[in-house]
């Protein structure tokens, strides 16, 4: 399992535009937008 501390932030994106959105929106539009993972360095 991925360690919590790890494993980044979550970003919700549009999947047509491409613009951010948050991600309790993009929970709830599965269809149209995704849940990124962004990785910390």
């Amino acid at each position: 399992m991925a360690d919590k501390k790890n494993s980044g932030h979550k970003i919700g994106r549009d999947a047509g535009t491409g613009q951010f959105i948050p991600v309790k929106e993009a929970k709830e539009r599965p269809k149209t937008a995704v849940v990124e993972t962004i990785k910390k360095k």
